[in-house]
């Protein structure tokens, strides 16, 4: 903690200290730069409201071709024999010039003004073509004109720029400055104050210092009291230890009595920690359990985990206690659907074989023995219509065609039938192997039945023109494609009828897998069925 305060106070002084040192510096050249441009102001004024002649341009060292002048205020320092700053006044009236140079030490007076300054600090001009104006503190014995100051700063302030931050400088050394145009008409100069990086780091260095002595002292203070309570506390934190981890083995009968031992405490919240997890592992695994999701994951800590055992063992009588009723239900429904088939397979063929032979005789007797050609045409009209509604009942219950030519034969005698009455297009495509097939007599019912009730569910809800329907055979099961471009039904939300419950439930007795997919215009049920053996 005291690591983490130490570095945060240096961290934020030495913010506030570079923040005061831009601002002094800011203040600084600020005043100086108003100073100047008052100066020059001032002496413009003067210049102005005096009608004396002022000294030719070669009295003032200066060399100007005077053609290009016009009345304004210029930098002439590049004119100046010596190169030494010269801030010009020029008055042109009446094809008569008068120039005026500002005294150079009116200029050096306000620049060298060293207060707020520090050991390393300097205000200074640079003019347009990056050359310094005015002398230099550090090359006292350098033309001011021959060094090049083309750093960050000159080149923001002759752009216009106020602005400040850390830089290197003319001399290639880091500083802070602060920097800006000055504000006079033709005269494109930039004013800077800046002072050495290094000057304004050295009490941050002197506090890292005393920081970091103070941050030993407190951590050797530390290391001394955490030792010496230490050996007060190991012994019962030792024992506690040992305790907790028998009870994370989940051995929850014998507790480790304590004993004297040095351990540290960091031990014991490691084992506290691992009876957390033990026992939230195995109460989260008896939730599960408890919401039969009999599948969850769960191993004991160790052979003693009395709890984890015994939550294993419960978990796999429960998966015995679901196969076994699933096995149940699932007899169940074979019996009742075999149950089902049976009984119309029985009460076709009474039907077919029964009440057939009778009618086909009464009709033979009505066609011989009738005299009134019209009765005997309207009752023979009559038994032909019941020899035919029986035919479709004894088909509707059980076709005959299953039983003697297989289901494909049977569903597309079916898909024959429904396309008379259609008004779209049914197809069917048997891919069925045609000698050797495996399939089963009650998988041809199942698949035949499944059938049926996706066709008349399509035909009463669905309004679709097209179905079609493929059978296909393999070695190992059987595949039954549905398609229909009917309205579709949202399988999320939509409640489904008996007719899709019914389907489903063949496909589970059949061991079979389903998958329905349905929207606007395209709805389909792919179904695949395992070739079971005869007596399954």
């Amino acid at each position: 903690m005291a690591i983490v305060l130490s570095i945060a106070f240096y961290n934020q002084f030495s913010e506030v200290l570079q923040s005061r040192i831009l601002l002094q510096l800011n203040s600084i050249k600020t005043l100086k730069q108003n100073q100047i441009e008052k100066l020059i102001q001032q002496e413009w004024i003067d210049f102005m409201d005096s009608k004396e002649s002022y000294n030719s341009t070669d009295s003032l060292n200066l060399i100007i071709p005077k053609s290009t002048l016009e009345s304004g205020i210029y930098d002439f320092t590049n004119f100046h024999k010596e190169k030494q700053l010269s801030i010009g006044l020029v008055d042109v009236n009446n094809e008569k010039t008068r120039v005026k140079v500002i005294p150079y030490d009116k200029v050096m007076n306000i620049l060298l003004e060293r207060t707020g300054m520090g050991e390393t600090g300097e205000s200074y001009l640079v003019g347009e073509d990056y050359r310094m104006r005015s002398q230099s503190r550090f090359f006292k014995d350098s033309m001011p004109n021959k060094i090049t100051v083309k750093t960050i700063g000159v080149t923001q302030a002759l752009s216009g720029k106020l602005d400040k931050g850390l830089y290197e400088d003319y001399r290639n050394v880091n500083v802070y400055g602060v920097y800006g145009p000055i504000g006079v008409s033709n005269l494109k100069l930039a004013i800077l104050s800046e002072i050495d990086e290094s000057e304004v780091a050295a009490p941050l260095k002197d506090l890292r210092k005393r920081l970091i002595g103070l941050m030993l002292l407190i951590m050797a203070i530390a290391i001394f009291f955490s030792l010496f309570l230490t050996r007060i506390i190991a012994n019962p934190i030792l024992g506690m230890k040992k305790s907790l981890k028998i009870m994370a083995d989940g051995n929850y009968n014998e507790i480790n009595k304590i004993r004297k031992s040095s351990n540290e405490i960091y031990e014991m919240f490691e084992a506290l920690e691992h009876l957390k997890k033990s026992l939230q592992g195995a109460v989260n695994f008896s939730e599960e359990i408890g919401e039969m999701n009999l599948n969850a994951a769960y191993e004991p800590n160790s052979e003693n985990d009395s709890l984890g055992i015994s939550l294993i063992k419960m978990q796999n009588k429960l998966k015995e206690f679901r196969n076994n009723e699933r096995v149940s239900r699932m007899n169940i429904k074979r019996q009742l659907v075999d149950g089902l088939e049976r009984e119309r397979r029985r009460l076709a063929r009474e039907l077919h074989d029964g009440l057939g032979p009778f009618l086909t005789s009464l009709k033979f007797h009505v066609d011989n023995k009738v005299q009134d050609s019209v009765l005997r045409s309207e009752m023979k009209q009559i038994v032909d219509e019941t020899i035919s509604e029986i035919r479709v009942m004894s088909n509707a219950l059980m076709p005959s065609t299953i039983e003697d030519f297989g289901v494909g034969a049977a569903l597309r005698n079916f898909c024959d039938n429904i396309n008379r009455m259609f008004e779209g297009s049914i197809v069917f495509e048997d891919l069925l192997k045609q000698s050797e097939s495996k399939i089963t007599k009650n998988q041809e019912v199942h698949v035949f039945r499944i059938v049926q009730e996706l066709v008349n569910n399509t035909l009463k809800h669905a309004n679709a023109k097209n179905i079609r329907i493929t059978l296909s055979e393999f070695d190992d099961f059987i595949s039954l494609f549905y398609f229909d471009d009917g309205s579709g039904f949202n399988i999320e939300s939509v409640t489904l009828g008996s007719g899709i419950i019914n389907i489903r439930e063949r496909v589970e007795i059949c061991n079979g897998k389903i998958q329905i997919n349905s929207k606007h215009e395209s709805t389909t049920f792919d179904i695949e069925l395992p070739i079971e053996n005869e007596n399954n």
